[in-house]
């Protein structure tokens, strides 16, 4: 009897978690309503009180437009791109003017093409690429490639998971939209601290401070006062979260859940005296290559700055490691961690 009381607690947060899943996911939509909201009220406080101050405008006017649109479009790609799905077919590139047109390099071996004409990216034949091993889902029943996990809300499997985001995006986060989500991030914490940098002398004429006849702009002092503090929470909140996803997870050759699995892993290879070694850690200049999918054989640089479309280096299928390694080093066949455990 005592033995049983354990799983039942499991089995009782583990149903709390799945009716978690369930209310935001219903809740999505209006998340997203109240992030585009919030973006819009923001845009207009910064060009209608904030833009029209600023000195040297032929300059700083096209750098905030650009800025503001990058943010804009970032934020719609993340939303309306699919992560990518194990069970979906292979995607080609657009061609449309939202497309950017990558770098024709001769010499070079199509990294990977999946079956299709000019999918995947070009790279010399330095580059280690390994097809991924492959399992069953338990729970959807699909044979799913390394790197993909199954979403419990999507109900899915998702091509190099990161994460199910359902505050703002109402979608999972993998292949074919991370890459949006972090220049939505870097996008995000550039425009609230210009608001907050700019913006404070409107600040304290908001507030009173500043011995003026009155407010003299459309927008009440008081939504912008609302605004200018949201931006100052929201500027620290997303630079921290967006240092810590470049930096600790793309520049690391991880996403969030591999990130937990790995630090598993080091510990089973601690404890057998041997070191755990990613086999997608490329060196951190050669992981953001591969990750903003530029470089000499990548997209051009410009991607960056401009709000363009772009294919991911790989179709999910196959992978860059290092040279001599087609698992994880001090990893044994049949000890990667799934996502078995949510059948209990």
């Amino acid at each position: 009897m005592t033995s049983l009381a354990p799983r039942w607690v499991f089995r009782c947060f583990r149903a709390l978690e799945r009716l978690g899943d369930r209310v935001t996911g219903a809740a999505g939509p209006f998340f997203i309503a109240f992030a585009i909201a919030l973006l819009s009220v923001g845009l207009v406080c910064f060009f209608e009180i904030i833009q029209p101050t600023l000195s040297y405008p032929w300059i700083t006017t096209p750098i905030c437009t650009l800025i503001a649109l990058n943010l804009v479009a970032h934020y719609f790609y993340v939303c309306t791109v699919p992560p990518g799905f194990v069970d979906e077919p292979q995607r080609a590139p657009g061609s449309g003017i939202l497309w950017a047109k990558r770098k024709r390099r001769g010499g070079h071996r199509a990294l990977t093409d999946g079956g299709l004409n000019n999918v995947g990216v070009r790279w010399s034949d330095e580059v280690n690429i390994t097809r991924a091993s492959t399992t069953k889902c338990r729970r959807c029943g699909a044979i799913r490639p390394e790197r993909a996990h199954h979403c419990r809300i999507c109900n899915r499997c998702v091509l190099k998971y990161d994460h199910h985001c359902p505050a703002g995006v109402n979608q999972c986060i993998g292949l074919h939209n991370e890459r949006h989500f972090v220049m939505f991030l870097a996008y995000l914490a550039i425009s609230t601290i210009c608001f907050v940098v700019l913006g404070y002398q409107k600040m304290w004429q908001a507030v009173g401070y500043v011995d003026e006849a009155g407010w003299p702009h459309r927008t009440p002092d008081v939504l912008y006062m609302m605004i200018y503090i949201l931006s100052v929470v929201l500027g620290l909140a997303v630079g921290i979260m967006f240092g810590w996803h470049l930096w600790c997870g793309v520049a690391a050759a991880e996403t969030s859940v591999e990130a937990q699995d790995h630090e598993m892993y080091r510990k089973v290879a601690k404890e057998r005296g041997e070191t755990f070694v990613n086999s997608f850690d490329l060196g951190k200049r050669k992981n953001l290559e591969l990750f903003f999918n530029i470089g000499p054989e990548g997209y051009p640089l410009y991607t960056l700055f401009f709000p363009l479309r772009i294919m991911p280096y790989t179709d999910g299928f196959r992978w860059a490691r290092k040279k001599g390694y087609e698992r994880h080093g001090s990893l044994r066949e049949g000890e990667e961690l799934t996502d078995e455990d949510d059948l209990e």
